[in-house]
C-alpha cells in the first residue's frame, strides 16, 4: 500500500465520533442485527486462527476469542430479544426496511461460527458434551437459517421498495445462512456415531447448500450487472463489496468438507459403489468455486483500494470485511491440505494474517465508537 493511501486510510481511522452518551434503554430501543456481523467476523477469525495446529499460540488465541465471541453473541441476542420484548411494533419494521431486514441472515451466521467452536476448541476442553451442545445448537442453526433464506426474501418482493441503483451485496446476507450451516453439518458428521444419522445431516446438508450457493450466485450476476451500470455504492457501504466473496468462499468450503466427510458415510449406507465418484465432484465444485472466489477477491481489494483513496468512514459495516476474507482464508487453507500445495497454504496463511489485522482494526474503532455512543440510532 503506498503511502498516501496509508496516510487517508490513518486519517479515516483517526476521524473522531460526536460523544453521544447513550443509557441501556436507548441502547435496547435501537439495537439493530447488524451488531452480530462482530460475531461472525470475531468468530471466523477464531476458526481461521485453529487451522493452524502446529502454532500453539495461534491456537490458544483462538479459542479465546472462539469464549469471547460466546460473550458477544450472547450479550447481542439479549439485547435484540428485549428490543422486541419492549419495543415491538418498532422491531417488526426492520423486515420492512430493505437494507436493515438482510442482516438477519447475520444472527444465524454468528452462532454457526459457535457452533464450529465447541467441535474444535470445546471437544478438547470438557469432552463429548462439546459434541451434544453442538448436535443441538446446530439444528437451531439449520431452522433460523431457513426461516431467514425464506422469510427476507418474501419481504423483499411483497412489503420493501428496492431499486437497481441501490442495490448491493447486502442482498446475500439473509441466503448465505443456510450454506454456512451446511459447513457446520459437514463438520459436526465425523463426531456423530450413528450412521443413519449421518446419512441424514449429509442429505440436509446438500439441501441446505443448494437453497443457498444457486441463488447466491444468481444474485452476483444481477450485481456484476448493477455495479457496471450505476459503478460502486456509496463509501458508507464499501464493505459490501467484500460480501460476494462470502458466498463462493463458503460453497467451496462446504464442498470440500463433503469431499472429505462424504466416503465414510455413503459406504455406511450401502452407497460405497458411489463415494468415490460422489468425494471427487464435490472436490472439483470446490476447486472451481473457489477459483472464481479470487477473481470476486482480487476485485474487492481494488475497490477497496479506491475508497481508501477518496475517504472511507467507519461504520459497522467494515465488519463485512471480516467474514468473507475468512471463510475464503480457512477454504483456501483446506483446499491446501487436499491437494499438498504448498503455494495454496501459503496463500492461506497470508490471508488469515490480513484477516487478523483487519479484525484488530475493525474492533479498535468499534470500540471507539460504542465509548461515544455513535452507533445507536433511531
Amino acid at each position: 500500500m503506498s503511502c498516501p493511501m496509508m496516510h487517508r486510510l490513518s486519517a479515516t481511522l483517526t476521524a473522531t465520533w460526536k460523544p453521544a452518551r447513550l443509557g441501556l434503554p436507548a441502547v435496547i430501543r435501537y439495537f439493530t442485527p447488524n451488531w452480530f456481523a462482530a460475531t461472525m467476523g470475531t468468530g471466523i477469525l477464531s476458526i481461521a486462527l485453529s487451522q493452524f495446529p502446529e502454532m500453539p499460540l495461534a491456537w490458544q488465541v483462538g479459542k479465546y476469542l472462539w469464549l469471547f465471541n460466546i460473550a458477544l453473541f450472547s450479550l447481542c441476542y439479549l439485547l435484540f430479544c428485549a428490543r422486541w420484548f419492549r419495543h415491538f411494533d418498532e422491531a417488526k419494521q426492520l423486515l420492512h426496511h430493505p437494507v436493515m431486514s438482510m442482516f438477519f441472515g447475520c444472527i444465524p451466521m454468528g452462532l454457526a461460527t459457535i457452533v464450529n467452536g465447541f467441535m474444535i476448541f470445546g471437544l478438547p476442553g470438557i469432552g463429548e458434551v462439546a459434541i451434544d451442545i453442538a448436535h443441538a445448537l446446530w439444528w437451531l442453526d439449520v431452522g433460523l437459517s431457513l426461516a431467514c433464506g425464506l422469510i427476507v426474501p418474501y419481504a423483499m418482493f411483497t412489503r420493501q421498495s428496492h431499486s437497481m441503483e441501490q442495490m448491493t451485496a447486502v442482498w446475500l446476507l439473509p441466503l448465505v445462512a443456510s450454506e454456512v450451516a451446511a459447513v457446520s453439518g459437514g463438520l459436526l458428521i465425523p463426531h456423530i456415531a450413528d450412521p443413519a444419522m449421518q446419512m441424514t445431516i449429509l442429505m440436509l446438508c446438500l439441501l441446505l447448500w443448494s437453497l443457498s450457493v444457486p441463488i447466491a450466485l444468481g444474485i452476483l450476476v444481477i450485481l456484476f450487472v448493477r455495479l457496471a451500470l450505476h459503478k460502486l455504492p456509496e463509501a458508507t457501504m464499501a464493505a459490501s463489496c467484500w460480501l460476494s466473496l462470502g458466498p463462493i468462499g463458503t460453497g467451496a468450503l462446504a464442498l470440500l468438507v463433503f469431499s472429505d466427510v462424504s466416503p465414510a458415510v455413503l459406504s455406511s449406507n450401502g452407497l460405497a459403489a458411489v463415494a468415490a465418484a460422489f468425494s471427487g465432484a464435490a472436490l472439483l465444485g470446490g476447486v472451481l468455486l473457489w477459483g472464481y472466489g479470487l477473481w470476486w477477491f482480487s476485485l474487492a481489494a481494488a475497490f477497496t483500494a479506491r475508497y481508501i483513496k477518496r475517504g472511507m468512514p467507519f461504520n459497522l459495516g467494515w465488519w463485512g470485511f471480516t467474514f468473507p476474507l475468512g471463510v475464503f482464508s480457512v477454504a483456501t487453507l483446506r483446499l491446501g491440505h487436499a491437494f499438498s500445495f504448498p503455494p495454496i497454504a501459503v496463500l492461506g496463511a497470508i490471508l488469515v494474517t490480513a484477516l487478523g489485522l483487519i479484525w484488530c482494526i475493525v474492533a479498535f474503532n468499534t470500540m471507539r465508537g460504542l465509548q461515544k455512543g455513535a452507533f445507536f440510532k433511531a
